[in-house]
């Protein structure tokens, strides 16, 4: 480890990697770049905006049989979104990078680019694509800008340096070629992985996050809309995306100071089974319902989706739709092959079969969400099927998903949230249970009378009918109609 001192500030700044040229001062914010016989001072580094993740410089663990230390990190925002990239040593001396992304992340280290690699301009989402170790298909493709940095890096960024990347996908395999610098663009391999999974060690617990960005990561805080004054339940630093369930005020609550993206215009709110806040009990945690939003097919079919988060849990979806309930969640590991264009996939041995395809649009949305959303958002869908069980691509021109699904059982739902049966559902299987009761006690009288005829047809049959009639025929004008 080299050690210079801060030409801004005289404090120390310590480069544990060989590879990297320059850090920023943990003291006053100056970016240093180390060069051969000297350091120089770039001017400020801007913090990084509310910090919510339980990574943090220090942060060390286990990949692939190696040891690695997370020693710097910069913040990355685009259109719909942000994310950090922590900068790795490993023990051996190596680096990588490690994404942190709403709660999901992927390690990647430096690759050798082979021939044949794509221009930036002409990647298409959702094509194959060999960059050097088979095919992966495109899932990602944006231009975002630095935002916020700290500890030390490999490359030099600075205000208004912009990161072009175009990121593949295939199975849980993770790939990034960066054209940030040009070309040819640095490619970057690696797989989705857990913090778990990683055995990470000095992870940063609820009061270091408090510390640092003034509220816990994971607990659920309310936003006043700065329009009309509603309250908003978001989570900050993860799904601070809001949408004001009253004006459709669209806001950034990623930092302390809020945003407004776009005003809207106060209309009648759209009615949801399950109201936003609402609470359920899953599996022994707590899940909130963030976010709720409306979406319509083309031919004007239109379903509600819940975005549900837990602090020990990751986010996922409910959907509701007139066929029923159904829990759906982001994949790590996608489909072969993860073409939306295939008529069959497979996930775990086992084959999904091609169903439907369709846009989808977003025509009401309302509360906070990982990404931004607005009415109007418009993704093509295509989905698979394997007995109950579903998966669904969802795309754009700027990026591919897949999730899976599964049936849920509307009582399951109502248990959850501890909701009251629907109106005139209980009078229902009352009114049906006592008409079985008496049709199951005509047939037993039905039974017992007809003993008597085997045995006699005579003058009494007139009768006994007579009165199988005068018993069976109130009930039937009074059974109810099902």
């Amino acid at each position: 480890m080299q050690t210079v001192s801060c030409p801004s500030c005289g404090a120390p700044v310590p480069f544990r990697s060989h590879a990297s040229v320059l850090a920023v001062c943990e003291y006053c914010r100056a970016t240093v770049l180390k060069e051969a016989d000297a350091v120089r001072d770039l001017g400020k580094m801007s913090e990084v905006l509310e910090d919510y993740s339980r990574i943090q410089v220090g942060t060390s663990g286990v990949h692939g049989g190696r040891s690695f230390t997370v020693v710097g990190r910069i913040q990355l925002r685009y259109d719909a979104g942000m994310w950090n990239e922590w900068y790795l040593l490993f023990d051996d001396g190596a680096d990588g990078w490690l994404g942190d992304a709403s709660g999901q992340y992927v390690l990647t280290t430096k690759r050798e680019l082979a021939p044949g690699f794509p221009a930036f301009d002409a990647i298409q989402v959702t094509r194959q694509y060999d960059i050097g170790f088979g095919p992966y298909v495109a899932s990602d493709k944006r231009l975002a800008k630095c935002t916020g940095g700290q500890g030390e890096l490999p490359f030099r960024v600075g205000e208004g340096w912009e990161a072009r990347v175009a990121d593949f996908r295939r199975g849980p395999s993770f790939a990034t070629l960066d054209y940030s610098d040009g070309t040819p663009p640095l490619l970057y391999a690696g797989n989705a992985v857990s913090l778990e999974g990683m055995k990470c060690q000095l992870l940063r617990d609820d009061e270091q996050i408090k510390a640092s960005a003034g509220k816990y990561r994971g607990k659920v805080d309310v936003l006043q809309c700065r329009s009309c004054g509603t309250s908003i339940r978001y989570l900050p630093g993860l799904a601070a995306n809001c949408v004001c369930p009253a004006c459709s005020t669209r806001m950034d609550a990623s930092s302390p100071k809020v945003e407004v993206l776009l005003k809207g215009e106060e209309h009648e709110r759209v009615q949801f089974t399950l109201a936003l806040g609402s609470v359920a009990k899953i599996g022994g945690q707590t899940y909130t319902v963030l976010g709720a939003m409306r979406r319509q097919d083309d031919e004007g079919e239109s379903w509600d989706e819940y975005l549900l988060y837990s602090t020990q849990g990751p986010f996922f979806w409910l959907v509701e739709t007139n066929e029923g309930w159904s829990r759906s969640q982001v994949m790590d590991d996608w489909p072969t092959p993860p073409l939306p264009a295939m008529h069959a996939v497979q996930v775990d041995g086992v084959s999904y079969e091609r169903t439907w395809e369709y846009p989808a649009r977003v025509s009401y949305a309302a509360g906070a969400f990982n990404w931004r959303v607005k009415a109007g958002d418009v993704v093509q869908v295509t989905e698979y099927e394997h007995g109950q069980n579903g998966l669904a691509a969802e795309y754009t021109v700027d990026e591919l998903s897949w999730s899976r699904s599964s049936p849920v059982a509307e009582d399951q739902v109502r248990s959850w949230f501890g909701l009251a049966e629907p109106a005139g559902r209980k009078s229902d299987k009352k009114a049906l249970t006592q008409g079985d009761i008496a049709w199951r006690a005509l047939l037993w009288l039905l039974g017992l009378n007809f003993i008597p005829l085997i045995f006699n047809f005579g003058p009494s049959l007139f009768f006994i009918f007579a009165g199988l009639l005068a018993l069976f025929l109130p009930m039937f004008l009074g059974h109810p109609k099902q």
